[in-house]
């Protein structure tokens, strides 16, 4: 075997459990619901982690939050990662909505070598980011009129307040992996998801804005955020 089929086929095998997390399963809500209790699960560890002030705190001033439980990267040479989140926005009196349901992947080519799985938290801070998030296939960093920030790498809570970034993202990652960033992935609804969950063809803003949608499989996700994001 060569030395490029080596590569190919290292590429393969790491990047098979990445294609098969990405996949939600069968018809039904018995996925989804999996999906929302792993986000819960996610939610609760960033938060009661190391560095959870600087989350919490930027939490309670967000407009909506991004939760994904595992988003799974592999390569070597070639890359690529993916995984399942849900999207919730704040209500007026502070409650927060029922999920949307959102995918994450990315593809990269270069130096790098590893597999590692990550809890990401993307915060959504104002209407303007929120709305570009909605969008099909939003690209992370790649909207020249949104401010990024992150968490937990040198940059504190008051100081992407002062930066007025528009999203900021914290991840807890597991495994190594050499320069593993969500910067450049891409978000995209799976409204397949959201039939799915709740019955009906809601999609993204008439469940996060709108609020048209309910789960009660949904409400101790949305207690986690009311009890830790205010």
């Amino acid at each position: 075997m060569t030395f490029k089929n080596t590569v190919l086929a290292a590429c393969l095998v790491a990047l098979a459990p990445l294609a098969s997390g990405c996949t939600m399963g069968g018809p039904g809500s018995g996925a989804q619901q999996d999906v929302v209790d792993r986000s819960t699960l996610a939610l609760q560890e960033i938060l009661n982690s190391t560095q959870s002030k600087d989350v919490v705190d930027t939490l309670r001033s967000s407009r909506a939050v991004i939760i994904c439980p595992q988003v799974f990267k592999a390569g070597f040479i070639l890359g690529g990662s993916g995984g399942n989140c849900v999207l919730m926005a704040r209500a007026a009196a502070g409650s927060w909505s029922d999920p949307a349901f959102m995918t994450i992947g990315s593809g990269s080519i270069g130096a790098q070598a590893g597999i590692q799985d990550a809890e990401v938290l993307i915060m959504i801070m104002n209407d303007h980011a929120l709305n570009a998030v909605m969008r099909n296939h939003f690209k992370i960093g790649g909207d020249a009129s949104l401010a990024f920030a992150t968490v937990g790498a040198g940059v504190g809570g008051a100081t992407t307040t002062a930066l007025r970034a528009d999203i900021v993202t914290f991840s807890r990652t597991r495994g190594l992996y050499a320069g593993v960033s969500i910067e450049g992935s891409v978000l995209s609804p799976d409204t397949d998801s959201d039939v799915a969950y709740y019955g009906q063809p809601f999609n993204g803003p008439q469940i996060v804005v709108q609020m048209m949608a309910n789960n009660p499989g949904a409400n101790p996700l949305r207690a986690t955020l009311s009890q830790y994001g205010g």
